[in-house]
């Protein structure tokens, strides 16, 4: 492809643009509602009405407020239309004709949307994700033709360095740092990976992602690829996701069709090919050496470091590895220049996240938020709180890996140092909303018994460590557990923290402590009536009756 051919698609896209268009949420969430049910009967009243010169029907990606899916957006005027279902679609294209619907309408300008700003969503909900002509429409590719055309390797990668973008997997790395190491390190084969083994419970910012505009994240790996020399890609995604599977699919056939992926991109020398490897959904395949063990046909357990895969990755070559999310941002700085992202955000934490909003709240979905935002505007006010009238009690972030923030926090802000001195972490963005209802020790003993599933079994002390530490739970849950039980949990949370292999095993009992720091009454309460029945002085006898 050339110059000229990404303009004329985008040109003529824009031109057979029709006075009216309706956007049916066509991700898993709406899916899983009838979604593509309701665009069928969408498309069959369009048709009925006798529209369909004047009005577009289009499939798209995540919607956001997922709790009140299937969602319809029809714009003009820019109505969203909650909970719809299949005999809904004759009244909603009548509202195009000046009718009325009974439908639940949602409201845009709600904090849960005003709130949110959009660099990595800036396309979900909008293009469909099955059309590179949409994708294309909205400037996708232009990144990538201005780095082949502009650039050199070098400057693109000093152009991520300055945006102060991290790794959004989870540890928060520096981005460009890790670019640079791959791209100083001399080899004839690099590779490029995408991480896309998100295994959080609650988590599904990725999938969301990969769903709704694959496209953003192709064109990121393609730019890496360039900026640090290697030829060949994969995306290691979870096989519990199948539409965003065969989005990909879908994608990246797509791009080689149009001359974006293969040789001779864009009439320059460089070449590049992506290629998807499914992963059977171990947790731990998320760790970036084990991950490479599994694309390579071997099991999925991480190996000592270093060498780090920067040096010595996939078949032992140079490896660079991103999550979606971090790949999902690099075509927008490229396009907008690293001081406008890096306008965004903290002093350390540059940009924006994208979080999964789940648990004891009334808004549940995906947001994306610029980075500092305290954590009371996502739960109490774009969240909508609790449902109920309940109090909300704690939020728990960063999956399995991170901890649980207690109410009295709330005004913590959301960025890696923040919540790495409350406990937690950022992770890839799940974010669980507790209410009172809550037990914390339940919540410590649930993610503990996710992670003994989890561990791959390399390293006793994550094999053995976490078994012993859910057991120890399970006991005090059952009222059976002694003050010394508590604290050998202690000592076997700070043995586990410093002496398992990899991250799985080093962050698994970060739950456990977070809980006990905050919220540690509620441990010493399942101990009391144990304590209270051995140590309590026997019952007085009965007082002898008055012989009178």
């Amino acid at each position: 492809m050339v110059l000229a051919e990404l303009v004329e698609i985008k040109e003529r896209e824009l031109a057979a643009r029709k006075k009216a268009l309706i956007t049916c949420c066509l991700a898993a969430g709406c899916m899983s509602s009838d979604g593509k049910l309701v665009k069928e009967a969408l498309d069959r009243a369009v048709k009925d009405a006798g529209l369909e010169s004047e009005v577009e029907v289009r499939g798209v990606g995540c919607l956001r407020l997922c709790c009140e899916g299937p969602l319809v957006m029809i714009d003009p005027p820019g109505a969203l239309y909650q909970k719809v279902t299949l005999a809904d679609a004759e009244s909603l294209v009548g509202t195009l004709k000046g009718g009325t619907t009974s439908v639940q309408r949602g409201d845009p300008a709600s904090a849960f949307f005003a709130k949110q700003m959009s660099i990595v969503l800036a396309n979900s909900g909008i293009v469909d994700p099955e059309r590179i002509e949409s994708y294309i429409a909205r400037d996708g590719y232009f990144a990538l033709r201005n780095v082949l055309r502009e650039l050199s390797p070098a400057e693109v990668v000093s152009e991520i360095t300055r945006s102060g973008l991290r790794g959004r997997g989870g540890a928060g790395y520096p981005t460009g740092l890790k670019w640079a190491t791959v791209a100083k390190t001399e080899s004839p084969k690099k590779f490029i990976i995408c991480n896309a083994d998100e295994g959080d419970p609650g988590a599904f910012m990725d999938r969301s992602v990969l769903e709704s505009d694959p496209h953003r994240v192709i064109e990121g790996m393609i730019i890496a690829a360039y900026a640090v020399g290697a030829d060949q890609g994969y995306i290691y995604v979870r096989a519990e996701y199948p539409l965003a599977i065969a989005r990909l699919q879908v994608a990246i056939r797509q791009a080689k069709q149009h001359g974006i992926l293969g040789s001779g991109i864009f009439e320059s020398p460089f070449h590049f090919n992506i290629d998807i490897r499914i992963g059977a959904g171990a947790f731990v395949c998320g760790e970036e050496t084990a991950l490479m063990a599994s694309v390579e046909g071997r099991r999925g357990q991480p190996r000592p470091r270093p060498p780090f895969p920067a040096e010595s990755g996939l078949f032992g070559k140079p490896t660079l590895i991103n999550n979606v999310e971090t790949f999902a941002n690099v075509p927008p700085i490229i396009l907008n220049g690293a001081e406008w992202f890096a306008g965004i955000g903290t002093e350390k934490s540059k940009g924006t996240k994208v979080f999964a909003l789940a648990g004891k709240v009334k808004n549940t979905g995906l947001i994306e938020v610029p980075m500092g935002i305290p954590l009371r505007e996502i739960v109490e006010h774009m969240g909508g709180g609790a449902p109920s009238g309940a109090r909300i009690k704690a939020v728990q972030t960063g999956g399995p890996s991170g901890g649980c923030i207690p109410a009295d926090h709330l005004d913590t802000p959301v960025d890696y140092e923040s919540l790495t001195k409350l406990g937690s972490i950022m992770g890839s963005g799940g974010m669980i909303v507790m209410d009172e209802k809550d037990n914390m020790v339940d919540v410590a003993r649930f993610f503990m018994e996710f992670c003994m599933d989890e561990s791959c079994g390399k390293c006793i002390p994550c094999r053995a460590g976490t078994v012993q530490m859910h057991n120890l739970l399970e006991k005090i849950i059952a009222r059976k557990a002694t003050a010394r039980d508590l604290q050998k949990l202690e000592e076997l949370c700070d043995l586990v923290k410093h002496t398992s292999l990899c991250g799985l095993g080093m962050t698994a009992p970060n739950p456990v402590l977070s809980t006990l720091r905050f919220f540690r009454q509620e441990y010493l309460d399942l101990l009391a009536v144990e304590t209270q029945r051995k140590t309590s002085p026997p019952a007085a006898p009965p007082a002898p009756a008055n012989p009178a």
